[in-house]
C-alpha cells in the first residue's frame, strides 16, 4: 500500500470562542417556553422563533406552532413574534386581530426600528444593507410604507434612487458580515457622501465576534466546520469569511451531515457555531469527528459574552404556575 492510500484522521478539534446562541436568540427561545409554561400549548409563533431546525423542532414538541400568515392563528390566541422582528403592519393586523401578543424581537434590531421611525420623522430617507427577502429586512423595511432602499451589493448602491439626498441615512441587517458590510457602507459613502451612519454599527456584538473568532481561527485549521441551518445568515457569513481566508469550510444543521472525506489529511478541525445554533449540536459535532480519528479538542482564547436581555412584561412565572423543580428567574 502506498502512502497516498493512507487515510490520516484528524487529530485535534479547535473550538471556536465565543460560539452558539447569543443573548437575542436565549430571548426569544425563553419567551416561547416561558408562554408555553403560563399560557398552555398551543402557542403560535409567526416565523421560525430563530433560524435553526433543532430548535424550533423542540418547541413545536413541546407545543408551538410556527405560521407565516395572521390568517392561521384562531382568535383569542397567544401569539409571539419571531427574534427577526416583524414590519409595522403584521404588527397592526396582529392588535386588530385582538390576540394576546409577546414580542421576541432581538432588542438590537428594534434598535433599529426605533432609529428608523425616529429618523423619518425628521424627513430621512433610508439606504438599507442587507439581503433581500430575509424576514428581519423584511420587518425593518416594512417600518416605512416607502422611503427605504435596499442594497444587497456594491453594485445596487448605484441603482439607489432616493427622493432626496439632504436627509438619507444608512441602516444594516444585524447578522451581516463585518467586511462586506463595511466595503457596502463604504460605496454608499462614496456616492451619497452626506449620507448619515449609524451612531453605532448596526451588526450586533455576537455576529462581530463570532466572525472575529474565525477570523483568528482560519489560519491555524485545515478545514472548518460551523454549525448552523441553511436559513441563518449569520451561520451562512461564517462559512463564507473562513473560506474568503482561505480555509475549506463546511456548514452542518447536525452530525449526521459530516462526511469522513472532508478531514483526511486534516490535522487539525476548526469547529464554530451560527447564534442560533445550541450548544447540543455542537456537542454531537465533535463526538462525531471523534468517532472519525480525533483524539483532543481545545478551546480557543477569546471574548467572554456577559450581555442578557430582559423578558417581555407578562411572562413571569408566579410559583403555582411554574411548579417544583422549574427554575423561576424573575
Amino acid at each position: 500500500m502506498n502512502a497516498a492510500s493512507v487515510s490520516t484522521p484528524p487529530q485535534e478539534i479547535l473550538l471556536a470562542e465565543p460560539r452558539g446562541f447569543c443573548a437575542g436568540v436565549d430571548r426569544a427561545i425563553e419567551i416561547v417556553e416561558r408562554a408555553l409554561e403560563k399560557f398552555g400549548a398551543p402557542i403560535y409563533v409567526r416565523h421560525e422563533i430563530v433560524h435553526n431546525t433543532y430548535v424550533v423542532n423542540d418547541l413545536k414538541a413541546k407545543g408551538a406552532i410556527f405560521i407565516e400568515e395572521l390568517d392561521d392563528v384562531p382568535p383569542d390566541a397567544t401569539l409571539i413574534f419571531s427574534a427577526h422582528g416583524v414590519s409595522r403592519a403584521v404588527q397592526d393586523e396582529a392588535i386588530a386581530r385582538g390576540f394576546q401578543i409577546f414580542d421576541a424581537t432581538c432588542p438590537l434590531v428594534t434598535k433599529v426600528h426605533v432609529e428608523v421611525a425616529k429618523l423619518h420623522k425628521e424627513g430621512y430617507e433610508f439606504i438599507m444593507i442587507g439581503h433581500k427577502g430575509h424576514p428581519e429586512v423584511e420587518g425593518t423595511m416594512g417600518q416605512l410604507s416607502s422611503g427605504i432602499h435596499l442594497v444587497e451589493d456594491v453594485a445596487d448602491v448605484a441603482k439607489v434612487q432616493p427622493l432626496q439626498i439632504e436627509r438619507l441615512a444608512v441602516v444594516t441587517q444585524t447578522t451581516l458580515s463585518v467586511d462586506d458590510a463595511a466595503e457596502i457602507a463604504a460605496a454608499i459613502k462614496l456616492r451619497f457622501p452626506n449620507a448619515r451612519q449609524p451612531k453605532q454599527q448596526d451588526i450586533c456584538y455576537a455576529t462581530q465576534n463570532r466572525q472575529d473568532a474565525v477570523k483568528v481561527m482560519s489560519p491555524q485549521v485545515d478545514v472548518l466546520i460551523v454549525v448552523g441551518s441553511p436559513t441563518s445568515s449569520n451561520s451562512n457569513r461564517l462559512a463564507e469569511l473562513a473560506r474568503k481566508l482561505g480555509t475549506e469550510s463546511y456548514m452542518v444543521d447536525h452530525a449526521d451531515e459530516l462526511q469522513a472525506a472532508w478531514f483526511e489529511g486534516r490535522q487539525r478541525v476548526g469547529l464554530t457555531a451560527g447564534a442560533s445554533a445550541p450548544e447540543i449540536l455542537v456537542r454531537q459535532v465533535i463526538d462525531r469527528i471523534k468517532a472519525l480519528g480525533a483524539v483532543s479538542v481545545r478551546k480557543m482564547p477569546g471574548i467572554e459574552e456577559t450581555v442578557k436581555f430582559p423578558l417581555p412584561k407578562g411572562l413571569k412565572l408566579d410559583a403555582a404556575t411554574a411548579g417544583p423543580g422549574s427554575n423561576v428567574t424573575e
